[in-house]
């Protein structure tokens, strides 16, 4: 254990408390969480703790943060699959590859995301993610996927919808255990998303 790469100990470690972190807001929700729950649970001392964080505010802003960092970097990535998806009109609605990617990063990062999302978790970064995924998709900025000037709606309705929609299924997935693959709740995700939720329920054929 000694000889552990000094980086790789400050990985490990973050990542311990992190996982105490999650582990914790199922338990009894963040507002109740005190550092002290945080060490003990991590099997660190306060000042191991100290030496990472200021204290349980910063070390949830930061994985937050990092989260928020990761789909900004989905995105650029997904970027031009989304557009031509977009742009292929075709009888046959294929998932756009970002959604696929949107599950597979949510799978991956599931305790954390169930935590922070469930109803122990943080409101504000649900709506910092409705936010980010209302300036990603259909935002008044210049690589947004759906322009402004073309909505039929006003944009604060549709922005409030399709963000509510979409964290609700991401909540339902990750409460029930995600039990369907990032691909069928991408499948699922588009079919609500495009051809609107009459038709999914079937009754708009």
């Amino acid at each position: 254990m000694r000889n552990m790469n000094p980086d790789l100990r400050v990985i490990r470690t973050k990542e311990s408390i992190r996982q105490a972190l999650v582990e914790l807001m199922n338990e009894k929700g963040f507002k109740a969480i005190t550092v002290k729950d945080i060490t003990t649970k991590a099997n660190i001392n306060r000042g191991t703790f100290y030496a990472h964080y200021q204290d349980k505010f910063d070390l949830m802003t930061k994985c937050e943060e990092e989260i928020m960092l990761d789909l900004s970097r989905l995105t650029k990535e997904s970027y031009s699959s989304v557009i031509s998806a977009l742009e292929t009109d075709s009888e046959t609605l294929m998932p756009f590859t970002f959604t696929i990617s949107l599950f597979e990063y949510l799978n991956i990062n599931s305790g954390f995301m169930k935590a922070v999302l469930g109803p122990n978790g943080d409101l504000s970064f649900q709506t910092r993610l409705k936010e980010f995924m209302w300036e990603t998709l259909y935002g008044n900025n210049p690589n947004a996927f759906l322009k402004e000037e073309d909505f039929i709606v006003p944009a604060p309705y549709l922005a409030s919808y399709m963000g509510s929609a979409i964290i609700g299924v991401f909540q339902q997935w990750l409460e029930s255990g995600t039990k369907e693959s990032p691909l069928e709740m991408a499948r699922i995700l588009t079919t609500i998303s495009v051809n609107g939720p009459f038709f999914a329920a079937g009754l708009k054929k």
